[in-house]
């Protein structure tokens, strides 16, 4: 399948409407995904060996969604036939009072992949102009000195671009993945956390009051997509409704 069908093609404006998080491509049944995604993970582990050998690049993977979007799933699925002595994986939480008292940005260069590895970020420093500018009462724990008006999410861009051209100057590949999902199938796996006791665990009431900002969220993901996939550094739009 042409992966340019889910990019976010640098300097044109895209629409998350105009992106069927429900599409599934050629594959109609579980099971044919299932095999096409093991030959994948095959070849992936191949690669990663050259990779590791060089030692001259690192890739970072950037997964950003809404909640239940289905980030820990990749990890654990997609990553899976990986050598774990050549990947590292963090989640990024809400920031600690010591991780505040830097730039945003700080937290997640102390995890940057080394040369030879692959880096997968679940979440990442897009919070930063995505829960924050969401919510942005946020602003005022990061003790900025200008944090108000529309300029200041351009500079925020600007920054992340600039930040992220550096990286691949460096050889650091960028590969930034979207999940792609619609509020009716969140709604459905939010239940499930509830209905199924094998995931209670996973189940936040924190979850549910976010999904009140749905709408709010989506405008934010559009104007992080369109300001920050650049020609170093893509988005790509994943549709993720069916895992």
């Amino acid at each position: 399948m042409n992966h340019k069908r889910f990019l976010v093609a640098p300097g044109r404006t895209m629409r998350l409407k105009d992106h069927d998080p429900s599409f599934t491509g050629k594959y109609e049944q579980e099971d044919e995904a299932a095999e096409k995604l093991r030959k994948d993970i095959e070849r992936l582990a191949k690669y990663q060996d050259l990779l590791y050998a060089q030692d001259r690049h690192a890739l970072l993977l950037i997964l950003q969604g809404i909640d239940t979007a289905g980030k820990d799933g990749i990890i654990r699925h997609v990553m899976a036939g990986l050598n774990p002595f050549g990947t590292q994986a963090y989640s990024f939480k809400a920031p600690s009072a010591e991780e505040l008292d830097h730039d945003y940005l700080w937290r997640s260069i102390r995890d940057l992949p080394e040369r030879g590895r692959i880096g997968i970020f679940n979440r990442s420093y897009y919070e930063e102009v995505l829960v924050v500018r969401v919510h942005p009462e946020m602003l005022k724990s990061r003790h900025l000195p200008h944090a108000d008006g529309e300029h200041f999410w351009k500079h925020r861009f600007d920054e992340i671009n600039g930040f992220e051209k550096y990286l691949v100057r460096n050889g650091i590949a960028v590969l930034k993945i979207f999940l792609n999902l619609s509020k009716g199938e969140q709604k459905r796996r939010l239940l499930a956390r509830i209905d199924t006791p094998a995931k209670n665990w996973k189940f936040s009431f924190a979850d549910v009051t976010e999904r009140r900002y749905w709408d709010d969220y989506m405008h934010a993901f559009e104007s992080a997509l369109n300001h920050t996939s650049t020609e170093w550094a893509p988005w790509y739009v994943i549709p993720a409704d069916h895992k």
